[in-house]
């Protein structure tokens, strides 16, 4: 640290390129935002404080165009230990000492321009936001959006990014237990990768991104730095795509999935021992986002030395460390006195520890390179809350929604009625939205650990070791085209079914997190989509006392050719309080009454029969009443916690009839359907929501009736389970395991192929 040992009066700041406002645009700065530069600086910053001003600004680190949205939801109550971004994931109280650290972030663009490494570094990132805080992963899920499944980009996609996730996550030890998988041609040039991680803390061992305690040395920890990443956080994750996109390959930061795991171990003994004061991850905008917003956070400043930084490559500038974003790396102050018991302990686990600064009470970022201060800025003005900037874009409501509106339900029947109710439910089975995931899952290892619970449930489920007899329930939900139909609805409808989800697991819903994928924030029409999802997801959250934990805006999820659907991503996290409790979703033994629970509707808008048939989204967003879907929740809770319920499993793409699909090929029993209606294409394939598939024991059927009578839900009876067929009265009978072949051999089909390549 000799280099700290200059004199730190009248310092002299070097800029090793020239400074203009035409180089600040060229970063991904505005006009606006370079004059305001100037003046919280009051003079021309140097080139490498224009570059953590670059880094910390674009929307990936600042949210900027989306805060104050964001401060709409309910961000704090129920079991929640801290407010909604104070920290890098959420807390929630589990009970007995023990809280659950969970976070959901995208890595879109970087999947866009490398697959493999774009997915495996997000598993890693958010990995990392969990173990930071002294959690222990757990579990890890995603949710996954690619374009037309017979395009060969496509087919380059999905195979690079399934790999990707399965690798990472499978050699670093933590099973991946859910997700969902969509295919919409508006994703052709963008796919969507949102990693979920969820992990498990002592309430009294949680570590907190700050930075405390004047002279506390400041050290980096793990991997060393090297150029890839720099700029990803402002170039690739804040732009559109175009025609150069494809040579941003350098801005893809390459992940190290051993190294993390020993970085886990290391980081988790170090607090263990009482060692650190506050740690953070170096992940997008690397040095300088660590850095900056651990200062901010305590109210201190730090001075660093960038020469004392592990390289792995020679001759990098100033500006090269502080933005690079290499993987595997974590900033942690250090109590004093304790820096030799860290460095044994990072020894022990081949981990790299480096003290690079020291925590100072002037507030202010101070950075030497090569003996000479490259940057001095007062923190606190690069982070968000501080001087970082924050908008309100214009918005106006979308002119698209004309077209879809005008959707005729009658002329689209009579149209089609000429097919037959069988060959539909065969056809959209097969649909590779609807279709089996297992040729994805089942490259991920889902049980290491020995947490992971095996049911087919509607909810991915792992037990908490700590706490015995309870588990936690997880998913990640959202139907995009409902979104685009009716943004405000169509997210009240991702966090409903979410919880839905949840519940038909036999958990209770008690938190959420957001993935909020949309477009180019200044095109009024995305920003109309994006404030729309807010309110929507808020009011939905409140309705169902899940309050947001936080998560991750990524914007510019469009190309020349596409803009993507709105897509608000909702990770949900549930309690099972006994595991007698955890409810399968498929049949489960003969003789039991079929119910569907929850109100029927022959409405087809937004639907995968409509797509399918058409080739065109059409109509509104499925219906759907907020306070209905409460009482229909907190019904069937109640009956799986009375233990009347066998299975339960809600309707949901390609509605009623593929939802007694899936429940007889997943539980492995047949049925026999008698429908109170005579169906048709709108009671069998429509999508309202609010309703669920169970099956219940014959001896507690008059109880399990009364129960949603008394709650003012309505349950009818439509079948009795059994035998090997699958039997829909006025629609077709099917052998049970042919149903399976169809459902499971779709994807197969498309992706298991040769290797392909991406031009």
């Amino acid at each position: 640290m000799e280099s700290l040992q200059i004199a730190r009066t009248d310092i002299g700041l070097r800029s090793e390129i020239p400074v203009s406002e035409a180089l600040a645009i060229e970063l991904g700065l505005t006009a606006d935002e370079y004059a305001r530069i100037i003046e919280l600086l009051g003079r021309t910053p140097t080139y490498t404080e224009l570059g953590m001003f670059s880094v910390m600004w674009s929307e990936h680190c600042s949210y900027k165009n989306s805060l104050l949205m964001l401060k709409t939801l309910p961000r704090s109550g129920g079991r929640l230990l801290v407010e909604a971004g104070k920290e890098n994931a959420g807390l929630v109280d589990v009970g007995s000492g023990y809280a659950v650290a969970f976070k959901i972030e995208s890595h879109n663009h970087p999947s866009a321009v490398e697959p493999y490494q774009g997915a495996a570094t997000g598993v890693g990132g958010i990995l990392r936001d969990i173990f930071t805080m002294g959690a222990r992963p757990i579990a890890a899920l995603n949710s996954l959006r690619f374009g037309d499944p017979t395009h060969r980009r496509t087919v380059y996609l999905v195979r690079g990014v399934v790999r990707g996730i399965g690798d990472y996550g499978n050699s670093f030890g933590v099973p991946t237990i859910g997700g969902e998988v969509y295919f919409d041609a508006c994703y052709n040039d963008n796919p969507l990768v949102n990693a979920m991680a969820v992990g498990i803390v002592r309430t009294d061992r949680i570590v907190s991104s700050v930075a405390r305690g004047v002279g506390n040395p400041v050290m980096i920890m793990g991997s060393s730095t090297g150029r890839d990443g720099i700029h990803g956080a402002s170039l690739l994750a804040s732009r559109e795509f175009d025609e150069q996109s494809a040579d941003m390959r350098p801005t893809v930061q390459v992940g190290d999935p051993f190294a993390e795991k020993l970085l886990l171990e290391a980081a988790l003994e170090l607090i263990e021992a009482g060692c650190v004061v506050g740690m953070q991850d170096m992940g997008a905008a690397g040095i300088t986002c660590s850095t900056s917003e651990m200062s901010a956070k305590g109210n201190v400043g730090m001075d660093i030395d960038l020469d004392a930084v592990p390289l792995r490559e020679a001759d990098m500038s100033a500006y090269e460390i502080l933005l690079s974003e290499s993987q595997e790396r974590m900033l942690v102050v250090i109590k004093q006195g304790k820096e030799e018991l860290a460095r044994a302990i990072c020894r022990k686990w081949d981990v790299p520890l480096t003290q690079i600064g020291v925590v100072t009470d002037t507030g202010l970022l101070r950075i030497w390179h090569r003996g000479e201060c490259v940057a001095c800025i007062p923190a606190s003005a690069l982070v968000v809350g501080g001087g970082a900037p924050v908008y309100e874009r214009a918005w106006k409501e979308a002119e698209y929604l004309a077209a879809t509106r005008a959707f005729d339900q009658q002329a689209f029947e009579q149209a089609h009625q000429h097919h037959s109710l069988a060959a539909l439910l065969e056809a959209l089975l097969a649909r590779p939205t609807i279709a089996s995931k297992r040729w994805v899952y089942e490259q991920y290892d889902r049980h290491v650990g020995t947490n992971t619970i095996e049911r087919s449930a509607d909810a991915a489920i792992v037990r908490l070791k700590e706490l015995p007899g309870k588990a936690l329930a997880l998913t990640t939900d959202c139907n995009s085209r409902y979104v685009y139909l009716n943004p405000r609805r169509g997210a009240m409808i991702a966090v409903a079914e979410a919880a839905r989800n949840c519940v038909c697991a036999g958990a209770e819903p008690v938190a959420i997190t957001n993935c909020l994928n949309f477009g180019n924030p200044y095109d009024p029409e995305v920003y109309w989509q994006f404030r729309e999802a807010v309110l929507g997801m808020g009011e939905m959250c409140r309705l169902l006392g899940t309050p947001v934990t936080g998560g991750n805006v990524s914007f510019y999820n469009e190309s020349q050719n596409h803009a993507i659907y709105p897509t608000p991503t909702i990770g949900m996290l549930g309690i099972i309080e006994a595991l007698e409790h955890i409810t399968p979703s498929g049949f489960q033994r003969e003789g039991d009454v079929v119910y569907l629970l929850g109100w029927q509707s022959d409405r087809l808008d937004g639907s995968e029969l409509v797509l399918m048939l058409s080739g065109h989204l059409q109509g509104d967003a499925p219906p759907f009443d907020p306070e209905c879907e409460v009482r229909l929740q907190r019904t069937l809770l109640t009956a799986i916690r009375k233990g009347m319920i066998s299975s339960a499993h809600d309707t949901a793409e390609g509605g009623l009839a593929i939802a007694l699909a899936e429940a007889a090929i997943v539980g492995e029993v047949g049925a026999t359907i008698h429908l109170p209606w005579m169906p048709t294409i709108g009671h069998l394939f429509g999508e309202a929501q609010s309703r669920v598939v169970v099956s219940v024991p014959p001896s507690r059927a008059q109880e399990f009736e009364h129960l949603c009578q008394t709650e003012d839900v309505p349950c009818i009876q439509i079948g009795i389970t059994g035998g090997d067929r699958l039997n829909i009265d006025n629609v077709g009978s099917w052998q049970r395991e042919e149903l399976r072949a169809t459902w499971e051999s779709a994807l197969p089909r498309l992706f298991d192929l040769p290797a392909v390549v991406s031009r």
